[in-house]
């Protein structure tokens, strides 16, 4: 159970972050749950645990992270195509 929750909420920490970068639109599901878990780590990796937590993730810091992760690989997709 705690499996789906993490999920969920990284689902909606990738959603938010793809909302503040504007570029949550063209990502999918499976890219917002990667970008919000993903985020998370980087997040509490730079900026610490502080905050509000939900799934054992602190809220602001993951999103912190999530929009960096959003930014770097929406950078790095462009520069290929």
């Amino acid at each position: 159970m705690s499996l789906l929750w993490s999920l969920i909420v990284g689902a909606l920490i990738g959603l938010v972050a793809g909302a503040i970068t504007k570029k949550g639109g063209s990502m999918g599901w499976i890219a917002n749950i990667a970008a919000g878990i993903v985020g998370s780590w980087v997040g509490q990796s730079l900026f610490g645990a502080w905050g509000p937590s939900l799934a054992g993730m602190a809220l602001v810091p993951s999103i912190l992270g999530a929009v960096i992760v959003v930014i770097v690989v929406s950078f790095v997709l462009a520069k290929t195509k």
